[in-house]
């Protein structure tokens, strides 16, 4: 490998095997993710309200449930999952329809506001670009193309592997690896020749079970310390803080 090639890596904080970049979106590079958690408090909340009867109501943490149960995991599989925890089961067809419902909430607020993205991530994602290094972007949304025209940032990915493809593949969703594996495979790369860029704790525990090259952790909400249990080699707070990444001890803080 030419020495040029291996310093464009060690200045993009990646080891020198690393031949591509595969991105999760919400949360990553956009700040959809609390637009999907406002969606979603909006629909279980009446669901769960509607079950609880006169009973307590426990209504759903745009946080702490969001990271739980949610993100990084397909509809149906975070619905199931989050509806588990308050003792809900739902048939397939009624989880469907949650999530569609879900879904229409996402985009009329995408419609209304636009995406706003995170600057310094994307920057390093130009930068990776730049460098040489091949590019996918891995979502569960439906709507990641949608989102990646809104935040103009479609040209910067090669392959694209969202909720759509693993439905038409059937590709299990996080924390399975197989959307990102398929992304690597599209790339013309090995998982040990890649690195996974990641906020959820199910698309990190995805980058270790795939066997990637390298698992980045983004520490949006404080939970660095659950990335590197669920499997992150390095946490920072930002794409645009490697290759300083945070200390262990300091994640999350």
């Amino acid at each position: 490998m030419a020495p040029q090639v291996v310093n464009a890596r060690q200045d993009l904080g990646l080891p020198p095997q690393i031949r591509a970049g595969l991105f999760d979106l919400d949360g990553v590079l956009t700040r959809t993710e609390v637009v999907h958690a406002a969606a979603w408090k909006r629909v279980f909340d009446a669901l769960v309200r509607e079950r609880a009867g006169g009973g307590a109501f426990v209504p759903f943490d745009a946080d702490a449930d969001y990271r739980a149960y949610v993100d990084g995991r397909r509809r149906r599989d975070g619905a199931r999952a989050f509806l588990a925890s308050r003792g809900i089961r739902l048939p397939e067809d009624e989880l469907g329809a949650l999530a569609d419902a879900k879904d229409v909430l996402v985009l009329e607020a995408i419609e209304q506001d636009g995406v706003e993205v995170y600057e310094r991530s994307v920057d390093y994602l130009r930068a990776v670009a730049e460098a040489g290094l091949r590019r996918a972007v891995v979502s569960a949304s439906r709507h990641c193309e949608t989102v990646l025209r809104a935040a103009g940032i479609e040209e910067l990915f090669e392959v694209r592997v969202d909720g759509i493809v693993a439905d038409r593949d059937g590709l299990r969703g996080k924390p399975a690896p197989d959307t990102f594996l398929a992304a690597a495979w599209g790339l013309g790369v090995e998982p040990p020749e890649a690195a996974v860029f990641e906020d959820a704790l199910a698309g990190v525990e995805a980058g270790r079970a795939g066997g990637f090259g390298f698992v980045v952790g983004v520490d949006r909400a404080g939970h660095g310390d659950a990335l590197r249990r669920h499997g992150a080699d390095v946490v920072v707070r930002d794409l645009g803080d490697l290759p300083g990444t945070v200390p262990p001890g300091q994640a999350g803080h």
